[in-house]
């Protein structure tokens, strides 16, 4: 794979650059150190793979991203580098093939690697051009398919047809995805307005439930409805929303 590196962080630049030549299938065509030159290198070489700092003089890596989408040609696969954490989710919905935290070991660069090579873009970088775009005023967002998530020291992808139920948990939001736990630095807010609502449902002012793990609804004493769902965690919809699931049963 042609690699190209925009890096403005020498010492990380060569660095990486080290790694580039010393891993079979990949070869290096340049290195740059701001998101001008990264654009323009990208596009004069139209590189294979993209490693590439988001934090970086002149164009951000997610402006060089979303420049690169404009384009009428292949894009590259693309892993992000960075020391923040909170540009993930962004990262993710430009279907970046993997998100390196600074600072990362060889293994974690070895790993980000394979994800390139076993990558299948079928509905990631070829919709870039339509999902980039800054959507116009009273024009909602399309729903989130996929988020990145935190487990064991990594950044992973979580698809959200996985995700059984959210709660808030102060500046966070608890995900629960197949019997495990992610926070996300992201309020709850987020998710009720990014969220398929033909699907996923804000049953309360601190959770929203996936209806496909829904099991079953009762009413309580107060005559709301207590929402249990397969992994046996229940919620109390408000009243609101009970009485609005009341009126949608046959």
């Amino acid at each position: 794979m042609r690699t190209l590196i925009a890096e403005d962080e020498p010492l990380a630049r060569d660095g990486l650059a080290d790694w580039v030549r010393a891993t079979p299938g990949l070869t290096l065509l340049a290195c740059v150190g701001d998101g001008e030159a990264a654009l323009r290198a990208a596009r004069e070489h139209r590189p294979d793979l993209l490693l590439m700092d988001i934090q970086m003089p002149g164009l951000t890596g997610l402006q060089v991203l979303r420049a690169l989408g404009q384009d009428d040609a292949p894009l590259p696969a693309v892993i992000f580098t960075t020391a923040y954490d909170e540009h993930a989710l962004a990262a993710f919905e430009l279907h970046a093939v993997d998100y390196l935290l600074k600072p990362f070991e060889r293994q974690r660069f070895d790993e980000a690697i394979q994800h390139v090579r076993t990558f299948k873009p079928t509905a990631g970088l070829e919709a870039l051009a339509q999902v980039d775009p800054p959507q116009a005023p009273g024009v909602p967002e399309a729903p989130l398919t996929r988020l990145l998530v935190r487990d064991l020291g990594r950044i992973v992808p979580l698809h959200v047809d996985r995700i059984e139920h959210l709660r808030a948990d102060h500046k966070y939001t608890a995900i629960t995805a197949g019997g495990r736990t992610y926070l996300v630095r992201l309020p709850i807010t987020h998710f009720a307005q990014r969220l398929d609502p033909q699907r996923f449902l804000k049953v309360n002012r601190s959770s929203i439930v996936n209806l496909d793990f829904v099991v079953a609804m009762t009413s309580d004493e107060a005559s709301q409805l207590v929402i249990q769902l397969q992994d046996g965690q229940r919620f109390t919809a408000s009243r609101e929303v009970s009485r609005t699931l009341r009126a949608q049963s046959l």
